[in-house]
């Protein structure tokens, strides 16, 4: 190998001193799905992040998805799935399958992927450890005969009433890597299936994390010619979505990220999760990959 060539790798790893530096013991909260998730490249360069994470001193927390996976499950038990606004619409045999697809199949080879390349992870549910209490998502739609708004029922959907994040912390403390799958304990104990963004969004508040990293299958967030906005301040963010920069379901996304700056996350990031080592290249490199979403001067 040509002296120029280690130099240059000695290079890339002085880069990440100072950022190595600014992170150093703090908590890290990734959702990780899309593409990231079903590509057997992408899935071990994901693992070897989170690892990297890990021995560098960060307290990386997962928490992930599972829609295309609970669609081929349900479509091999020969179950119909029903969207409504884009959400699953998930009755109680629905529920089942969600939840063990969710809590068994894809979180344990999530923990099984991150454990064989050297790290040490543990999944969980938010329903253990009285993690996360969801309530009823309550959906509204325009009756076009009327021009009135009415309730539509789509089942076990459910939205985050509380986190209380002491399980997730006993686990960074004895050096475990959580990986979380979004599932929530009703008050009734209901079992209810919650978007994994907005699952990832209120645990990063609730721990009061660093940062928040949202992987995705696009760039980031774009404007209108179609370039990358590489960051954006949080009171930009009604007009972006007035003017129809920001739209369709980057909307969701967007507003997930400004609630966790709300409650007290420093940054939240949008990047592509279909590049290799993604997380690292958004943390440790000077340029980064995606979309920052912060407060001013934070």
């Amino acid at each position: 190998m040509a002296m120029e060539e280690l130099i240059g790798k000695a290079n890339v790893l002085m880069e990440t001193l100072p950022w190595i530096r600014r992170f150093y013991g703090k908590t890290i909260v990734i959702k990780y799905g899309g593409n990231a998730m079903v590509e057997e490249h992408l899935k071990e360069s994901f693992a070897r992040d989170i690892i990297m994470m890990k021995y560098i001193g960060l307290n990386p927390v997962v928490v992930h998805g599972g829609g295309p996976q609970i669609g081929k499950v349900l479509e091999a038990m020969k179950i119909e799935s029903h969207f409504i606004q884009g959400m699953r619409v998930t009755d109680s045999e629905t529920m089942n399958v969600v939840e063990m697809v969710l809590g068994g199949k894809v979180n344990k080879e999530i923990i099984t992927n991150i454990n064989r390349y050297g790290g040490k992870a543990v999944g969980i549910t938010g329903k253990d450890g009285g993690l996360i209490q969801a309530r009823k998502l309550e959906m509204t739609a325009v009756n076009p005969d009327t021009l009135t708004p009415e309730i539509i029922d789509i089942g076990m959907v459910g939205e985050v009433e509380s986190v209380d994040p002491s399980i997730i912390k006993s686990l960074e403390e004895n050096n475990f890597i959580p990986v979380i799958a979004p599932i929530g304990s009703g008050l009734n104990g209901e079992t209810y299936n919650i978007n994994a963004d907005l699952v990832a969004g209120r645990i990063a508040g609730a721990l009061k994390a660093e940062k928040l990293i949202l992987l995705t299958d696009i760039e980031g967030v774009k404007d209108k010619q179609g370039k990358l906005i590489s960051t954006i301040d949080i009171q930009r963010v009604p007009d972006l979505i007035n003017n129809g920069t920001i739209s369709g379901g980057m909307i969701p996304k967007v507003n997930c990220c400004v609630d966790a700056i709300g409650e007290g996350v420093m940054r939240a990031h949008i990047i592509d999760g279909r590049v290799e080592h993604a997380c690292l290249l958004e943390m440790f490199t000077d340029k980064g990959i995606g979309t920052v979403v912060a407060r001013h001067n934070s």
